[in-house]
Parts: structure tokens; sequence; C-alpha cells
């Protein structure tokens, strides 16, 4: 018997084959959103806040320096007497290394957003080297000794990217809360959606530039952080840098470690 005279076996073979391809349809497209999004751990270890209820929170800025909106922002966080942590673009540090000086003299942590903003999900090894380093070099020329921090651009990334980074010493930071700034209609809208994801634990991601040109917009990321800080300062929450939170998991795996030893 032809497997075309059974239809019921040929219905069978058509089954599986759709089914074999929806299967793995749906797991190239989780590896894609895996890519991008900023909480997904598919292709290695990354920081992308506390996972338990915590009062602190992390606010980091991409995409700068930029005149005259980091320095504006470095005002309302002094004001507020807060410390943040600030990813930089290598070629607006080379531009502007005095404004990258005043954020590490104010006491922000600078970490690596890559030279050029580079999206890292579609380059080659060599070149997201290329694009680490010098970054590095532009951020220890300007500054001096800084983090080791590194953020991908527009949370990119793939198994090589996070390998590569490690190698070179950096720490792969993301994010789990964002204000949508690079596009908002208003203050408010940066604040709303804000609000509406914080829990306790959280980096919050906003942007003090813009990675296409110097001299973005970001006026109401300025705004919208003179409000954030006062709000949640009276809830009860604490401002940290990055390395200040990665700490707090530190401790608390060591607290485990010395209860379990008891």
């Amino acid at each position: 018997m032809s497997l075309s005279s059974d239809p019921v076996y040929n219905r069978g073979i058509m089954l599986g084959y759709l089914i074999g391809t929806a299967a793995a349809t749906t797991v190239a497209s989780a590896a894609a959103y895996q890519t991008m999004a900023p909480r997904g751990q598919w292709f290695g270890r990354t920081f992308t806040g506390l996972t338990r209820p915590s009062r602190q929170l992390a606010l980091t800025y991409d995409d700068g320096p930029n005149d005259p909106h980091t320095l504006c922002l470095l005002e309302v966080l002094a004001r507020h007497n807060v410390r943040a942590t600030f990813f930089l673009i290598g070629r607006y540090v080379q531009q502007r290394p005095d404004i990258a000086r005043e954020l590490a003299k104010a006491g922000h942590v600078i970490g690596n957003h890559t030279f050029n903003h580079a999206l890292l999900t579609f380059k080659t090894s060599d070149c997201l080297r290329t694009e680490l380093t010098r970054c590095e070099r532009t951020l220890t020329d300007a500054v001096g000794e800084h983090s080791n921090l590194f953020r991908p651009p527009f949370g990119g990334r793939r198994p090589a990217t996070l390998r590569i980074a490690r190698h070179m010493g950096l720490e792969p930071i993301m994010w789990n809360v964002t204000g949508y700034d690079w596009n908002a209609p208003s203050m408010d809208h940066i604040e709303r959606k804000v609000t509406s994801k914080v829990r306790g634990g959280n980096v919050i991601l906003l942007h003090d530039g813009g990675h296409r040109a110097f001299g973005a917009d970001r006026s109401y990321t300025v705004a919208a952080t003179d409000r954030l800080i006062p709000r949640y300062k009276a809830e009860g929450y604490e401002f940290v840098t990055i390395p200040e939170m990665m700490k707090t998991v530190v401790s608390g795996q060591l607290s485990v470690i010395r209860g379990n030893a008891d």
C-alpha cells in the first residue's frame, strides 16, 4: 500500500510535520526575543535587579554624555543627594570628556555602552571586542579608573556577546523597569511608565542622551527624575548605584551560606 493511498496516514504525517515546524518556529521566535529581552537569561547571566522584595532602587542612564541634559541631570541628582549609574557611549565621551569627568567627580558610576552604540547581536566577535575596547580606553583617558560594568546597546546580545565581555572583565547589566523616555511625549508619560512597574529592587532604565546624534533633547527625563526621586524617598525607598545593589546580592548569598552552616 502506497503512502498516498492512505489519507489517515498522510494526515498523520502532515500533522507531525506541522507540529514540528510550529515547534521550531516557536523556539526560533523565543530565541530572537531573548536576544533583546531585558530580563532574558537564555544566552547567559546578566544583572537585572534584585529578585526578592527590596527597598532599593537603582537609576541608570544610557547614551550620554550629552549637553546640556547630562549636566542638568547632575544638578537634579545632587539636589536630592542621589548617585546613579551612567552607561556612556565612547564617541560622545571622546567629544565631551569634560562631562564624563563631572559625572565621576560627583561620585556617579560610569559604565561601558560601546564606542558607537552598535547592535551587538549582529556584530562579529572582532567587531564586538573593538567596540568594547575602544570605549574602555576612551573612558580611561577621560576619567581614569571606572567600573567594569557594561550594558549592550538596545539590550541586544547573543552568547558570544556575554562571553567576550566577561573575558574582558566586564559585567553585563540590564534592567527590569524602563521609562520609555527616548520618544516620550511628556514628563508625565515617563513617570507613569516607571511607577507602573516599580516594586522594589528595580534597575530603572532612562536616557540622558540619544544614540543617533549628540545633543538629543532629554529635558523630560531630567524633569521626571526630579519627580521620581522625592516620590520614592517619601515611600521609604533608597536610591543606590548598581555596584551597591549588587553588593546586596552578595551579602544575601553569604547570609544564606552562614545560616546553612549553623
